[in-house]
């Protein structure tokens, strides 16, 4: 009997060892190059006040405004002007208060379906093209593709990424300035704050289904485990780099769907890019386009994807690399 048992027991070693080989090769063999930093001509340009078009800055340029917020949206007409009345009131107040600040807010209209690109316009034409930009991608990329595109047209010396639908309170954004500045002396001018709801957790959890739950608790688990240690909420889409860190990150990011900002972590730490977590106020907005179990399964599958890729070599991380 014991000699069946561990003749089992070696099978199944056996099948977990060749399942995670097979499931190896087939991350390699899938693995896809850098995303496309090619635009398509009609992404190139944003339209003004005026509906004239301009050429687009580059993240490779000297910065010229203080801070650049870049807002991926995809089908959010309805959501995204709560979150522009909210974030511009705050950031003209800001100005008013203090002449030397200087801000833009980027639109990335992710391939909407809806008048997301035209609700956006009409606060370029309230405020100007200086202040406010759209930029309307030809086809749907993801969100990590839109913020992507967005973060590569910037011109802010720091650069925060803010969800459309206005979940985290705006001026919660002077947290994250906080939380940067306290990871100072930055290494190569090169800093990450983590807009973070791990102190809702409890919260959450009263208001959750166990199913639900369990799928949160299994995703945090993928990621300590997988990819990135130390942050307990990777998903949080409030977050501040500096213009030097967002250059480095999003050009060595590979994926372009939700399970980016964890991609984005992951290269942030192998770079040695200090990173702040900072507890923020947030309040679930309905819409959201996450599909609970089907959503869940493809991050998880893209974990695990990330983690082989970088191990096997499919993927590989450069000290220094600029987009064409």
């Amino acid at each position: 009997m014991a000699t069946l048992l561990l003749q089992l027991a070696g099978l199944g070693v056996a099948l977990v060892a060749a399942a995670l080989v097979l499931v190896s090769v087939v991350a390699f063999v899938t693995a896809t190059k850098m995303p496309p930093s090619y635009q398509h001509e009609e992404e190139k340009f944003f339209l003004n006040a005026k509906g004239q078009k301009e050429a687009l800055p580059s993240i490779w340029d000297s910065p010229t405004k203080q801070l650049s917020v870049v807002v991926p949206s995809y089908n959010e007409e309805k959501r995204l002007p709560v979150m522009m009345d909210e974030a511009l009131n705050y950031l003209e107040k800001r100005q008013k208060q203090d002449g030397t600040f200087t801000y833009e807010v980027i639109v990335v209209d992710d391939g909407s379906e809806d008048q997301t690109s035209k609700v956006a316009l009409k606060y370029c034409q309230k405020y100007g093209s200086d202040k406010v930009r759209v930029i309307t991608l030809v086809q749907n990329r993801g969100k990590g593709g839109a913020v992507r595109m967005g973060v590569f047209s910037s011109r802010g010396e720091k650069i925060l990424m803010a969800d459309a639908d206005g979940a985290t309170k705006f001026p919660d954004v002077e947290k994250l300035e906080k939380g940067l500045s306290d990871l100072q002396p930055w290494p190569e001018q090169m800093a990450i704050a983590c807009g973070s709801r791990a102190h809702l957790e409890k919260e959450s959890i009263a208001q959750r289904s166990y199913f639900r739950t369990l799928l949160m608790y299994g995703f945090h688990f993928l990621v300590w485990f997988l990819c990135v240690k130390g942050i307990r909420d990777t998903q949080c889409g409030f977050k501040l780099l500096t213009r030097e860190a967002a250059a480095r990150t999003f050009s060595s990011l590979h994926i372009e769907r939700w399970a980016f900002d964890v991609e984005l972590l992951y290269i942030a730490q192998f770079l040695q890019i200090p990173i702040a977590e900072v507890a923020v106020n947030w309040t679930e907005i309905e819409g959201s386009k996450l599909v609970p179990f089907w959503s869940w399964l493809q991050m998880g599958k893209d974990l695990l994807f990330i983690r082989l890729r970088y191990l096997t070599g499919a993927w590989r991380l450069e000290q220094t690399r600029k987009v064409s």
